[in-house]
């Protein structure tokens, strides 16, 4: 990737199509990271490979500032891609679908600038690609692997179509939700549909089930503290004359206190086996904690909020948009290691990236490409380019 400016953006838009072009799932992410590598190998930086498909280089390893982390996640998504766009997806069944491989691509022009500018940084610089943010834990595999030794602070973000171009978020605290899943399995009798009872109809309790649960959030739980219940599926495949032996059920969790964890999951599991046993129908319950919320210090939010003022102008702030959001970050995993702080950066421009994370018609603003890199410059102290080179961007 060449480091004068324009030519780096440029590249870095090609880089990011590429990989949008050849995505891979979750722990899965083997020529992602190889391309990754590669483009390391060829600007000179020096890197280890950490959790088996994540990457960890350093820059100016011997300056004696603070050493600053900062974070790309790498992984897509199991979704048909239905964008149309002339570098979608190849592989049926998979897609960067939440903006991934423009987080990489953020953070590899960011190498290629930091490279051009290594003499002058302050102190070391760490670039984390990290596979695995999609429910697979990949930041606690990272951290294990010793991605966060000798840092001083961490840094990440995520385009968020939900927010205006040119505005972001970083607020002190939490700025995303824990989450977490859970399963119920509901056993009955089945039978015939026209002698109801002498069933036990596991159908008609996975629909009191659902109903109840929803009073976690509306009566148990006070509305100062940010927390949503949500079951997302009901299988119990049977013919339309056919009361099924069994129902399936599956939903998720999003909190932002992490006191409220217990006790959500906790009245899942009783609010579950008293309404299934008042239908006659026995219930198992599974519920698997994920991330917790993510976290900003206080400090290192300012600091980025400096960095994104810089870019962004006075007005970046976003004020329309509750935080936390109920979506989840394994960045969490970091903050609660180490000082840092997460941002979301707008990528609704009006030109048909509104579409949210996760649909199949999502698609990365590559204009966030030049403004985080830029983003990431300042927080590891390096110069800038001139800004008559980048008005235009």
């Amino acid at each position: 990737m060449q480091t004068d400016w324009p030519t780096l953006v440029a590249a870095s838009t090609d880089f990011r199509r590429d990989l949008h072009r050849h995505p891979e799932l979750t722990w899965q992410e083997k020529d992602t990271s190889e391309v990754i590598r590669t483009s390391l190998d060829a600007l000179g930086i020096s890197f280890r490979v950490c959790a088996g498909t994540g990457t960890v280089a350093t820059l100016a390893p011997d300056a004696p500032g603070r050493h600053v982390g900062l974070r790309a996640d790498i992984d897509a998504l199991p979704i048909n891609e239905a964008t149309g766009l002339d570098y979608s997806s190849s592989h049926t069944g998979c897609m960067h679908a939440c903006g991934h491989d423009g987080h990489a691509a953020a953070l590899m022009s960011t190498a290629a600038w930091l490279k051009r500018h290594e003499a002058s940084l302050p102190g070391p610089v760490t670039l984390l690609f990290q596979p695995a943010e999609e429910g697979g834990h990949g930041a606690k595999k990272m951290i294990e692997d010793g991605a966060l030794e000798g840092l001083d602070c961490i840094f990440g973000w995520h385009n968020w179509p939900a927010i205006p171009f040119g505005k972001a978020v970083c607020p002190d605290g939490a700025v995303m939700a824990g989450n977490g899943t859970f399963r119920i399995t509901l056993r009955g009798a089945g039978g015939h549909a026209s002698q109801p009872e002498n069933t036990r109809d596991p159908v008609l309790a996975a629909s009191a089930v659902t109903m109840a649960l929803q009073q976690i959030i509306s009566r148990r739980i006070t509305p100062q503290n940010a927390a949503v219940v949500s079951v997302t599926s009901i299988e119990a495949p049977s013919g339309e004359t056919v009361i099924p032996d069994s129902a399936k059920m599956a939903g998720s969790i999003r909190l932002a206190n992490a006191n409220d964890r217990s006790l959500i999951e906790g009245l899942i599991r009783e609010i579950t086996i008293s309404q299934a046993k008042a239908y006659g129908v026995e219930a198992d319950v599974e519920v698997f904690p994920r991330y917790d919320a993510t976290v900003n210090d206080p400090s290192e939010a300012a600091h980025m909020r400096e960095g994104i003022a810089a870019d962004l102008g006075e007005n970046w702030h976003f004020d329309q948009i509750p935080v936390p959001i109920m979506a989840s970050e394994d960045f969490s995993y970091y903050l609660k290691e180490i000082p840092g702080a997460f941002a979301l950066i707008g990528a609704d421009d009006g030109k048909g990236h509104h579409e949210p994370c996760h649909s199949p018609r999502y698609d990365f603003n590559d204009r966030l490409l030049p403004i985080v890199t830029r983003i990431y410059a300042r927080l590891a102290g390096a110069p800038l380019p001139d800004q008559a080179t980048y008005l235009n961007d």
